[in-house]
């Protein structure tokens, strides 16, 4: 077993969360109707949303130097954001940005997450 170091880690779990939601999609469609009725579905993905947000505190907490070096890239601070209401105001959160989020900007963040762990091996 390959030993990471603790940032490649937190990284790879990202991408495991990122690859499950893309999972749901082809599971479920792609239709935001089947979303918002379907409590299945919209727990799946909101759980995995509110991990990738628990796994970002971690990344903030250990390397905030990477996490400002990367935010033109990712939006950081909005994902703690998002976590933050998914933990306080889970009720409250509006069903389009969560799909939307899960559709859109998931796939922009696992891509991400795919380079920096390209550049990572070719490194070393």
């Amino acid at each position: 077993m390959t030993n990471f170091d603790k940032k490649t880690t937190i990284l790879l779990h990202i991408q495991k969360y990122c690859m499950e939601i893309e999972e749901n999609f082809k599971f479920f469609g792609t239709q935001v109707d089947t979303f918002k009725k379907n409590n299945i579905f919209r727990d799946s993905i909101a759980m995995k949303i509110f991990q990738i947000g628990e796994l970002t505190k971690e990344l903030d907490r250990q390397y905030k130097n990477f996490i400002n070096e990367t935010e033109n890239e990712v939006p950081w601070r909005s994902i703690i954001r998002m976590r933050e209401r998914f933990a306080h105001h889970y009720g409250d959160m509006d069903l389009d940005i969560i799909f939307n989020t899960a559709l859109k900007d998931i796939p922009q963040l696992n891509d991400f997450i795919k380079r920096e762990l390209d550049n990572k091996e070719g490194t070393e």
